[in-house]
């Protein structure tokens, strides 16, 4: 195991992942259903699935498109979602 690409996976995910709508979502089922650890088993075994389908694509892509160009792609697309959801079109 590369323990400096876990490192480096892990700080980016939890600081991309702080207080976003799944983080959200979850606060508001816990306080709905007063079930904490289900949510919380719902929310980790949700977002491992997420995460396993990313790693999945990330890994088959990666066999036929240059890393560099898959970054600058995602970062494409985020800006785009970010600026039509800014002005409400999505």
């Amino acid at each position: 195991m590369d323990w400096k690409i876990l490192a480096a996976t892990f700080s980016a995910v939890f600081v991309a992942e702080l207080a976003d709508k799944t983080q959200l979502v979850g606060i508001t089922m816990a306080a709905k259903t007063s079930r904490p650890f289900s949510v919380w088993v719902g929310s980790v075994f949700g977002y491992m699935i997420v995460t396993f389908i990313s790693v999945i694509i990330g890994a088959i892509l990666a066999k036929f498109i240059k890393p560099d160009l898959i970054r600058y792609v995602g970062a494409f697309l985020f800006i785009v979602i970010g600026i039509l959801m800014l002005f409400k079109r999505i």
